[in-house]
């Protein structure tokens, strides 16, 4: 199918910089594009890289327990602070 297509300045510069670097013509990445954006139109977001976040160890609780806030921040913040 031939047809026109108006880009904006940003996506065609966009495209052009990943055409070049993928040495493809604009047809072919053109269509590589809307292949992948088609295929995940329905998902309602881009697809992205799992996130995940690496655990580290602080070490031991100071403070025993932290189920009483006030407690907490009486301890954290000293005896003077009220």
């Amino acid at each position: 199918m031939r047809t026109t297509l108006t880009l904006d300045p940003d996506v065609a510069a966009q495209l052009e910089q990943r055409r070049r670097s993928r040495d493809r013509t604009l047809k072919e990445e053109v269509n590589h594009l809307l292949r992948l954006g088609l295929l995940h139109a329905d998902d309602g977001a881009a697809p992205a890289a799992e996130f995940r976040t690496r655990s580290a160890s602080v070490g031991a609780l100071l403070l025993g327990s932290v189920d009483d806030v006030a407690t907490a921040l009486d301890l954290a913040e000293g005896d003077g602070a009220r």
